[in-house]
């Protein structure tokens, strides 16, 4: 077996180098944000480079840049108690808290009737899907997946507010981010000291929000370069390896626009959590659905909204790569995954062949 291959990007990418040094260059910063002597002005001063660097990146300068624990709780800061509609589609820390009820394609694509009354994602974690357009007005997008990996303007998008995580784009895990457009005000959900501009109590996370600024502005480099344009090619090489493999996998999501480094397939009657667990031991990391959903024995929500059945949605799993992940990474990974799969249908075979007996 070769040296292991990390393709889960989607669920968390590597810390970035920029974000690793922010970081440890935070932690001799001694004082709390909000106090007014120089060493809580030093550690003000870096939570607010973070605050620029972040909306210069995501495009939203002029914005309000909310710092929190990440997207779940910028979900529930934006979303709580404000009755919003939204797809089955959505991550579920944004489904926790809308009516479900807008209608997905088979490509995914979203119809939204009431923008001002909606919440819609740009890019899906589990299928790579990138929604063809947002509707003016929306009242919020989850943009965690598409930043740092897409063009992404918050001030062109239209919609009121915005959900990002620092960790999807090499930031550390544990700080993400509300952006809202300014003027626009939301209740707390922790209240106490009033930071944030009172919209989210509590002494900030300075290590951690000065790694997610340093990985934002690195990001934003990285896909100016057209690093994800390379990462697509890959993602494409291994795309058509899969295809090839006997008609074995049925692809998902690749109709329409994806994120550069998403691949989504089903092998039906190989469960998904199986399939993980095979290529875990061959040395290849890749998941089953979003990752806050792993552990969870059932059939993707999303595949199922999608219109897909039980058995491709039980069957499904996610290839997420990122700079680094090779030619001859996906073209082993295609590999192992076609031979183990042809064992699998084998043994299928036998058991049907068995159980007509």
């Amino acid at each position: 077996m070769g040296a292991r291959v990390y393709m889960d990007w989607n669920a968390t990418a590597p810390l970035r180098q920029e974000a690793r040094e922010a970081m440890a260059a935070a932690m001799d910063v001694v004082g709390n944000p909000s106090s007014v002597h120089a060493e809580g002005r030093a550690a003000k001063a870096l939570v607010e480079r973070a605050r620029a660097q972040v909306a210069a990146a995501l495009g939203a300068d002029g914005a309000d840049v909310v710092f929190t624990s990440g997207a779940t709780e910028a979900a529930a800061l934006a979303l709580a108690g404000r009755g919003l509609m939204g797809a089955p589609v959505e991550h579920d820390a944004v489904r926790a808290w809308i009516d479900a009820v807008l209608a997905v394609d088979r490509a995914g694509q979203v119809t939204v009737p009431d923008p001002g009354r909606s919440v819609l994602q740009l890019a899906n974690s589990e299928t790579g899907v990138v929604q063809a357009a947002l509707p003016e007005g929306l009242a919020l997008s989850d943009l965690s997946q598409a930043f740092g990996k897409l063009p992404v303007a918050f001030n062109w998008l239209g919609c009121e507010a915005a959900l990002v995580a620092a960790h999807k784009l090499g930031g550390p895990k544990g700080v993400g981010a509300l952006v809202l457009r300014r003027g626009l005000d939301v209740d707390a959900q922790i209240r106490g000291g009033g930071q944030e501009q009172g919209r989210r109590a509590g002494t900030e996370n300075v290590i951690g929000i000065a790694g997610f600024g340093a990985a934002a502005e690195a990001a934003a480099r990285e896909l100016a370069d057209g690093v994800w344009d390379e990462v697509a090619e890959i993602r494409n090489i291994l795309e058509k390896a899969l295809d090839a493999a006997g008609g074995m996998t049925i692809l998902i999501g690749n109709s329409g626009p994806r994120l550069p480094n998403t691949l989504c397939f089903a092998a039906p009657g190989w469960k998904a959590e199986t399939q993980v667990m095979a290529m875990d031991l061959a040395g290849f990391a890749i998941s089953a659905g979003s990752a806050c959903s792993s552990g969870k024995v059932r059939a993707s929500p999303v595949l199922r909204a999608m219109g897909y059945d039980e058995a491709v949605a039980a069957s499904a799993v996610r290839v997420s790569l990122g700079p680094g992940v090779t030619r001859t990474d996906v073209e082993r990974f295609a590999d192992v995954w076609t031979r183990a799969a042809r064992r699998q249908a084998a043994r299928m075979m036998r058991e049907d062949g068995a159980a007509a007996r």
